[in-house]
């Protein structure tokens, strides 16, 4: 269900940032740096979202409809001299209307997205197969994840697959806009179904 508005600046990216997951960006661009500091001493995020046309330096891109918000949690400089950031996706947004600054920043009205009250959190028996996949790809991977795992909760499974699975940008696209975790659920459970 939507939430109020708010005023978030934009990060265009080829890349879809989901809730929870992690993502390392360099930072070069003037706009970005600015962004970057202007988040620090607001204590805030910046929104990544997918672009639709352009690229992601240079002239503004065209961003998709939804994203993510991400929030720093690390920042270094390379060898290069270039902002190292470590991101991690928070809320998901709808951009209501853009627009550029004269930096060429693209700023959005967006309305904050969670997912369905009306849908239960609890992983529902259809998708336990998805939860012990999950299960065995975090085996496998290894890394210490920084939150505890929740494999009864269908929308943290949802995400973590999203981010984890082998998935086209356009598909996890897809997975950000929706708003019910157990459709999500059956969406990647149909992918795999699929693929077999």
């Amino acid at each position: 269900m939507p939430e109020a508005a708010a005023s978030l600046p934009l990060f265009p990216l080829h890349a879809v940032l989901v809730p929870g997951a992690a993502l390392d960006l360099r930072i070069f661009e003037r706009r970005y740096l600015d962004m970057v500091r202007d988040c620090g001493r607001a204590g805030g995020g910046f929104g990544v979202c997918l672009i639709l046309d352009g690229d992601e330096a240079g002239t503004p891109a065209t961003p998709a409809a939804f994203g993510t918000e991400a929030l720093i949690e690390d920042f270094d400089t390379t060898l290069d001299g270039l902002l190292s950031l470590r991101v991690r996706g928070r809320r998901r947004f709808h951009v209501l209307r853009t627009r550029v600054r004269d930096t060429g920043l693209v700023v959005a009205d967006v309305a904050w997205r969670e997912d369905d009250p009306g849908a239960s959190p609890r992983l529902r028996p259809e998708h336990a197969l998805l939860a012990e996949l999950l299960r065995r790809m975090l085996e496998q991977a290894g890394g210490a994840d920084p939150a505890p795992p929740l494999f009864e909760d269908a929308a943290w499974v949802g995400w973590r697959l999203a981010e984890l699975l082998p998935l086209s940008m356009p598909q996890r696209q897809a997975l950000l806009q929706l708003d019910d975790p157990h459709v999500r659920l059956q969406q990647l459970l149909d992918g795999i179904a699929e693929n077999d």
